[in-house]
C-alpha cells in the first residue's frame, strides 16, 4: 500500500513537472503577464519564508520625531520613491515593469508586517523581485521604516516637499528618461 501511494504521488509530481515545463515552454514566462492567483500566493508564501523568524520581532528603537520623519522622508524621496512613488502606492513608470510590482506601501501587505520584517526587507531585498538590498546602518534603515509606517497618513504639502527633491510627480514620463540633459530629455521624454 505504501508503494503505491509513493508511485502514484511520483507519478502525479511528474506529470506536473513535466505539463508546467511544456506550459513555460510554449507560453514563456513574462514578467509584463499577470500571475497566477497560486504563483501570487506562493510568491507571498516564499517573502514570508525567507525573513528569519527572530527579526519579525524586532521593534523600532526611532523615535517618530519631527527631524527623523524629515530625514526618513528625504531619503525615501531620494532613494526609493522612482519604483514606489512619492506617496508610497507604488505608481510609476519603472513600476509598471516589474513583477512582481512594488507593493503599495500604505496598503494591509505592508503595513501588517511587523518593523523587523519592514527592516528586513530594506536591508537585504526581496529574491526575484525589482526590490535590491540596501545595506546601510541601522539609524538610517529605521528611519526609513518609521517613514514607511507614516506614509498612509503622509499629507499634500510632504508630497510636495518630496517633489521638490526628486521631480517625480512634476516630471511624469520624463522621470524615466535617458537622456543626460534637460535639453536631450526635451527630445527622448518616454
Amino acid at each position: 500500500m505504501f508503494k503505491a501511494t509513493c508511485v502514484a504521488f511520483a507519478l502525479l509530481f511528474s506529470l506536473t513537472a513535466i505539463g508546467l515545463y511544456l506550459y513555460v515552454g510554449l507560453h514563456g514566462f513574462s514578467a509584463r503577464d499577470k500571475p497566477a492567483q497560486l504563483e501570487q500566493w506562493l510568491a507571498k508564501r516564499a517573502r514570508r519564508l525567507a525573513i528569519p523568524p527572530n527579526i519579525r520581532n524586532l521593534k523600532n528603537p526611532v523615535s517618530p520625531t519631527p527631524l527623523n520623519l524629515a530625514q526618513a522622508r528625504d531619503h525615501f524621496a531620494d532613494h526609493c520613491a522612482l519604483c514606489h512613488a512619492n506617496n508610497g502606492a507604488g505608481n510609476t513608470v519603472i513600476n509598471s515593469g516589474l513583477y512582481p510590482p512594488a507593493p503599495d506601501l500604505r496598503a494591509g501587505g505592508t503595513q501588517e508586517l511587523s518593523d523587523g520584517e519592514i527592516l528586513y526587507i530594506i536591508k537585504n531585498g526581496i529574491r526575484f523581485t525589482g526590490m535590491p538590498g540596501w545595506g546601510g546602518d541601522g539609524q538610517e534603515n529605521w528611519k526609513l521604516v518609521l517613514f514607511i509606517r507614516h506614509l498612509p497618513a503622509l499629507t499634500n504639502q510632504e508630497i510636495q516637499l518630496m517633489n521638490a527633491i526628486n521631480g517625480l510627480e512634476d516630471k511624469g514620463a520624463k522621470a524615466h528618461s535617458h537622456a543626460t540633459d534637460e535639453r536631450e530629455s526635451k527630445q527622448h521624454a518616454h
